[in-house]
């Protein structure tokens, strides 16, 4: 017997600026495009509509039964540890809701943020005189701090001339701190790689660092990239294999 697919409820932090859930749905509807058949819907715990309760309220009331919400992050700070379990303890009781892992890390996401690199006009071929900046949003949350500085640490071994962490926000070095850091080491040319999803705020606060240090690259955002959602539905498919096992399937 052949069981419905849990319903995936994809949750973005949300941010007045227009383009945030503009490249949120952009990145959702290629993850439809990628499953065909996958019921996938979208909710926004700030600034943005549908709220996740009011996704969770409607999906319950059409009587949907199974749930894997999957938090839009790449890192495991306190969106997903506090703000998204608050809010699933509050979801209608006829719901079974699965929450997935958060995106990073994830060797696709890494190759996602090369081929943005060379998108932006950086030669493959200058790889290894290249110093490369490693840009997240920043997070007061430890643990989130430490995966970047283990992310720039493993990607290091892959070719650059040299890597470094930096935040936008809550820890330092500042994106415009570690380009000058790299110019120092010696590197012909400095990237930056900004570990974020989508614009908004903080990307502007690395894009701004970039252009005053004089980065010679700067890349775009991770947006809509088909690596992130290939990551996206390895989540999901990892988050609803226990209920899988559980009937049979």
């Amino acid at each position: 017997m052949r069981h419905p697919s849990p319903v995936l409820v994809v949750v973005a932090h949300g941010s007045r600026d227009a383009r945030h859930a503009a490249t949120v749905h952009a990145l959702v509807e290629r993850v439809r495009r990628m499953r065909p058949g996958l019921r996938v819907e979208t909710g926004f715990l700030d600034f943005n509509v549908p709220s996740v309760p009011a996704v969770l309220g409607s999906l319950a009331a059409e009587g949907v039964r199974d749930v894997v919400v999957l938090p839009l992050l790449l890192t495991r700070a306190f969106h997903a540890k506090a703000d998204i379990p608050a809010v699933l303890r509050e979801a209608p009781p006829r719901l079974r809701i699965r929450q997935a892992e958060v995106l990073g890390p994830s060797p696709l996401l890494i190759g996602a943020l090369e081929r943005r690199l060379y998108e932006a006009g950086l030669d493959p071929a200058e790889k290894s005189s290249t110093g490369l900046v490693l840009a997240s949003a920043g997070s007061t949350d430890p643990e989130a701090s430490a995966v970047i500085a283990d992310i720039a640490r493993e990607w290091r071994h892959t070719g650059w001339c040299a890597v470094r962490p930096a935040f936008a926000s809550a820890s330092l070095p500042r994106t415009e701190d570690a380009v000058r850091e790299l110019r120092a080491l010696g590197c012909a040319r400095v990237a930056v790689a900004p570990y974020v999803l989508a614009p908004g705020f903080l990307p502007d606060r690395i894009a701004r660092g970039a252009a005053e240090a004089r980065a010679d690259v700067l890349a775009e955002v991770l947006g809509p990239a088909p690596e992130v959602a290939r990551v996206l539905l390895e989540r999901y498919d990892a988050a609803r294999r226990p209920a899988l096992t559980a009937l049979g399937a």
